[in-house]
């Protein structure tokens, strides 16, 4: 009996001994850092279409399809890949007259196509040429133009390094400033890829009778990355 009792009460204060071990709460340091980079984009996504109106839907379709081919044509002379032309809309909707119609149902006065692709442009520099073409061919719906990176890993990885870098720093000088000393790393995590919406700058005619480019400028591409750390301190 006693030696049962001398067991049961070592193993209690053994569980109560590493319950406290493991109950000892660790004093951490969290902060986040923030990184960003900033480059000159080389690669452009334009919106670009063709929208026809007509009495009846095939006069609108078949006047459509006349533009859209000369479109196509313009991008096929630009040598843009056909990988980098794809249909973003397509629609055919009628025109109603909602005029005074004493409560009969409003009449249908016409249709409207629209057509519209999304082009990825790798060569800068024939962007306001390809627009005034475009414009020339038939299009009549240019949505807008964003700029970005073709290949954004290598910017990414140089913000992820500034944000580190900065998270590191502000650490340093918290454990200066609170006299503790920085220990091991326990955790980092990334938070969600900021990329501020680009300059652009946009005054098109809807004709090329002047001869001139379309002017545009694209401006800094900026990626921005956080990142929160949490190191144990001493």
């Amino acid at each position: 009996m006693l030696k049962s009792l001398l067991a049961a009460a070592f193993l209690f204060t053994t569980f109560t001994s590493a319950y406290a071990e493991d109950a000892k709460m660790v004093r951490t340091l969290s902060l986040s850092g923030h990184g960003e980079v900033r480059a000159v984009p080389d690669l452009a996504v334009v919106n670009m279409g063709v929208l026809t109106s007509s009495e009846t839907a095939d006069a609108a379709l078949d006047a459509n399809n006349n533009a859209m081919t000369n479109l196509m044509a313009v991008l096929q002379a630009a040598k843009i890949e056909p990988k980098d032309i794809s249909t973003s809309n397509f629609s055919v909707n009628p025109r109603y007259d909602y005029g005074q119609n004493n409560g009969q149902p409003p009449k249908v006065t016409g249709y409207d196509v629209s057509n519209t692709v999304t082009v990825l442009v790798h060569e800068l520099t024939m962007i306001g040429e390809l627009l005034d073409k475009s414009v020339a061919s038939g299009s009549n719906q240019i949505n807008g133009i964003s700029f970005s990176l073709a290949n954004p890993e290598a910017a990414m990885d140089a913000a992820r390094k500034v944000a580190v870098n900065d998270a590191k720093r502000k650490a340093d000088l918290y454990a200066m400033a609170a006299a503790v000393t920085l220990g091991n790393v326990i955790s980092v995590s990334e938070g969600a890829l900021y990329q501020p919406p680009q300059p652009m700058m946009m005054q098109a005619k809807m004709s090329a009778s002047d001869g001139a480019a379309v002017p545009i400028s694209q401006g800094e591409h900026v990626i921005a990355i956080d990142v929160n750390m949490v190191w144990e301190i001493k």
